[in-house]
């Protein structure tokens, strides 16, 4: 029976793989500190607990009228940002896949009355909300295999929950140990244009404005003392600052860990930063001493039925 081990809500900020001189010429000197807490990260997690896999909930990647799951047997090449090619140029990445564990994510689909589905396509585009962290996180760790799923811009909240359950689920039907990744930031307003340049700083001053800076900050303090419940609750409250992804990465991720049941606390790595007017955290969640609450059951949907019959 798997199991998951260890999950993170990690910030995957295109700032993380520029060189340190332009980090520090962007920072009145001094180097980004979601740089060196993913090195921790890594020292402390990635290099010291007995998992198999890695899922990415990625942010970047928005499907339309499913989720999708990568299930190819392995992924490589180089990497180049259509958003910011200047930045993110040709970057290598190198990875084996889980083709096992995608397609069992993808049977559970119907158990929870959502679609999803395995792909295996080599020419399937990647993304940096998956690729920036694996070369922090996974880059010379050659026996750990890595797949994304992507969020699905016609989906809601509970959609996400159901995915997360059906993730859940095919994780304790594998015989995998699995490390969850939530890839994306928290407020997630850019600063326009013309202004952009003013708010490069990583300082909390910066972020968009201070309601949206104040939800983030309340949120991070809920997640440092397990209270998985409240963020859930109030979920509607924070859409108001424009979470990345209607903040799906997270959503799918509790969804896997038993959702409001969950009172895992967060470890933080780095400080809260801001990048151009949106809020970054690594937030860590260990898995409890007697595991992660098991996913919640998807109530059946009527509705679901008479699409799929």
């Amino acid at each position: 029976m798997g199991e998951v081990v260890g999950a993170g809500l990690l910030a995957h900020v295109p700032t993380i793989v520029l060189p340190e001189h332009i980090r520090r010429e962007l920072n009145h000197g001094e180097d980004s500190t979601l740089v060196s807490g993913l090195h921790q990260l890594r020292r402390e997690v990635f290099e010291t607990l007995d998992y198999d896999t890695v899922v990415v909930l990625d942010s970047h990647w928005a499907t339309t009228v499913e989720f999708v799951v990568t299930a190819q047997d392995r992924r490589a090449g180089l990497f180049t940002s259509e958003e910011l090619p200047r930045g993110m140029c040709r970057r290598p990445y190198d990875f084996p896949g889980d083709p096992e564990l995608a397609h069992l994510i993808a049977a559970q689909a119907t158990a929870h009355s959502t679609w999803i589905t395995a792909i295996d396509d080599h020419h399937l585009p990647i993304f940096y909300a998956t690729t920036n962290l694996w070369e922090f996180l996974g880059r010379g760790l050659p026996d750990k295999r890595w797949i994304s799923i992507g969020v699905c811009q016609t989906a809601d909240g509970e959609d996400s929950y159901r995915l997360g359950r059906a993730l859940g689920d095919a994780i304790a039907a594998s015989d995998r140990k699995v490390l969850l990744v939530a890839s994306g930031a928290m407020s997630h307003t850019f600063w326009p244009l013309r202004q952009l340049r003013d708010h490069e700083a990583a300082g909390p001053e910066h972020i968009f404005s201070p309601e949206a800076l104040a939800a983030d900050l309340e949120r991070i303090a809920w997640f440092k003392a397990g209270d998985h419940a409240r963020v859930i609750e109030t979920m509607p409250d924070f859409l108001r600052f424009k979470p990345e992804a209607r903040f799906m990465h997270y959503q799918m991720m509790i969804g896997a860990l038993g959702e409001s049941a969950c009172t895992a606390p967060a470890r933080q790595y780095g400080e809260y930063e801001n990048s151009v007017g949106t809020g970054q955290v690594h937030l860590w969640f260990d898995r409890p001493e007697d595991g992660f609450p098991a996913p919640a059951r998807t109530p059946r949907d009527p509705e679901f039925v008479r699409q799929t019959s």
